[in-house]
């Protein structure tokens, strides 16, 4: 295996990652917050921040990009950021009689802060890593982070879930190197804060699968120069 892997900077970018979720979930810190989208922003935060800090303090070259691959930011922004907020905006209006487009683009933005830390960072230093080795290691920091060890059937499912999410969602950055494409597939769970029904379920497919077709045939379509691109934000 060339190369190696910074284990002091993913230490580092694991411990402030934490630090922010223990003082936003686990502290009486947000208490004083009273704008209720900013108190969602916050509890996802620390892997961006995590990121940034060992980014900086390792001088590891940052290749974060919104639009990754794309020409255009606002393929990127329109595909995976507007399409998804207006289509389970919609959901939430037949089951709420309300469009909560604030709500949407603010989980939208949550899963942007995490992506920075779990796709961004953590998982281009473990890129060494064989496939499947990354894959858990990522799941297991990531599940750890929400610092809910319950031991019931939920829980195994939510494991189980992000173990699929460092596959999947990792995938898609594989393909796209876009944070929003990659935010975008995170926050589809997110989006029905009071749960997952029927309706919920069947916007979440739709979406998986409009995104799945659009990347396989943006891949066919554009072929090297897509690849050529990739890897120079790799």
């Amino acid at each position: 295996m060339k190369g190696k892997i910074n284990i002091r900077a993913i230490v580092l970018f694991y411990v402030i990652a934490v630090a922010f979720r223990f003082a936003a979930v686990k502290t009486a810190l947000l208490e004083q917050v009273n704008d209720e989208y900013l108190k969602i922003l916050l509890r996802g935060i620390g892997p961006a921040v995590g990121a940034v800090v060992s980014f900086a303090v390792f001088q590891i070259p940052s290749r974060l990009s919104l639009k990754g691959i794309y020409n255009s930011f606002m393929l990127p922004f329109a595909l995976y950021w507007a399409l998804p907020a207006a289509f389970t905006a919609s959901v939430y209006y037949l089951h709420n009689g309300r469009f909560p487009i604030v709500l949407m683009f603010t989980v939208l933005v949550y899963g942007l802060l995490e992506e920075i830390g779990w796709r961004g960072f953590l998982q281009q230093q473990l890129k060494l890593l064989p496939k499947i080795y990354s894959i858990t290691l990522i799941a297991i920091l990531w599940f750890s982070w929400h610092l809910n060890f319950d031991l019931n059937t939920s829980n195994l499912i939510f494991f189980g879930i992000i173990f699929l999410g460092s596959w999947g969602i990792g995938k898609v950055y594989d393909k796209t190197a876009s944070l929003l494409a990659v935010a975008g597939v995170h926050s589809l769970n997110n989006f029905f804060r009071n749960g997952l029904h029927e309706a919920e379920l069947f916007a979440i497919a739709i979406l998986l699968a409009m995104w799945i077709m659009f990347i396989v045939w943006y891949d066919k379509k554009n072929g090297f120069t897509a690849t050529a691109k990739h890897s120079r934000l790799k």
